[in-house]
């Protein structure tokens, strides 16, 4: 299969995240974006020493970020490691929120197929919503493009009816040609979503990567009126920073890319923040971090 040579211009991708960085928004519209952004956070664990408990805390915290102040939404979801997906799923039973799941060698991606598939299938099988994928990132700098087709496109098949968020790990990518070629990739294989970043690698999510990831999901749609949706991960830990991805995923994607159906935050500090401002809004001061959960 071939796939599209297109070139990005640097400097005009970082010129147009410089005037989405200085936009001014309103006191009644910071809110309602930081209440948005709320709604699209996934709450990740992925440690080694994740245990039961730690995933049943972050479950909890998950559906309520703060019962003192009221009309809070819950996060989009809970990610973790497929062997917590059960212990996770009966915490949130009768909740909105959903299960995704890391899988196919996260963070490296490092090994074969038949193991990546099988990671999957576990995923799905105890009851993950959402399967969180990473790219064979060798493959694809060694220009071996269909085999990073095919592998994304033989997970899609395995993850039956649960959405597939491809991982690029663009920091590894180095330019962002290659981002675009990746998100192209992954977009023709199946994804139902394309995600920056697995957060162990830095840097994770930045906004000029997240404009041509959404440019090219733009291109897609434009061409197929297929809708797919996006996930910058890892580095977004203050509500400023969330506010001006929104507007840039307005400015560049539109008001139906504006929902946790077709967008997402893979950063846990986030909320936090969020948290916070909310919290200073309602009592004039701050919380005290301690009345937060870090997890």
């Amino acid at each position: 299969m071939k796939f599209s040579n297109v070139t990005i211009d640097q400097v005009g991708v970082e010129e147009r995240v410089a005037r989405f960085n200085t936009r001014s928004i309103k006191k009644e519209s910071k809110m309602q974006g930081m209440l948005l952004a709320l709604s699209m956070i996934d709450l990740t664990t992925l440690e080694g020493k994740d245990t039961a408990g730690k995933v049943k805390q972050m479950c909890y915290k998950a559906m309520h970020l703060a019962d003192d102040i009221e009309g809070l939404p819950t996060v989009a979801a809970v990610c973790v490691y497929p062997n917590h997906v059960k212990t996770a799923k009966k915490a949130l039973e009768n909740s909105n929120v959903k299960i995704a799941s890391v899988a196919t060698a996260f963070p490296s991606g490092n090994s074969s197929r038949k193991i990546k598939l099988e990671d999957v299938k576990i995923a799905v099988t105890n009851g993950a919503d959402e399967v969180d994928m990473v790219i064979s990132r060798g493959e694809f700098l060694a220009g071996n493009y269909n085999f990073v087709f095919d592998e994304i496109a033989a997970i899609k098949e395995a993850c039956g009816v649960a959405r597939l968020k491809v991982i690029l790990e663009t920091g590894e990518l180095s330019t962002l040609d290659n981002v675009r070629k990746a998100s192209d990739i992954a977009i023709c294989a199946g994804a139902d979503f394309i995600k920056t970043s697995t957060g162990k690698i830095q840097p994770a999510a930045t906004m000029p990567v997240t404009l041509v990831m959404l440019q090219a999901i733009k291109d897609y749609y434009d061409e197929t009126e297929i809708m797919i949706g996006m996930k910058p991960a890892g580095g977004i830990s203050t509500s400023k920073q969330a506010l001006q991805y929104l507007v840039m995923l307005y400015e560049t994607l539109g008001e139906k890319w504006m929902t946790n159906e077709w967008f997402r935050f893979g950063a846990s500090s986030l909320a936090n923040d969020i948290l916070l401002q909310l919290g200073k809004e309602k009592y004039g001061v701050y919380y005290s971090g301690d009345y937060i959960s870090k997890d």
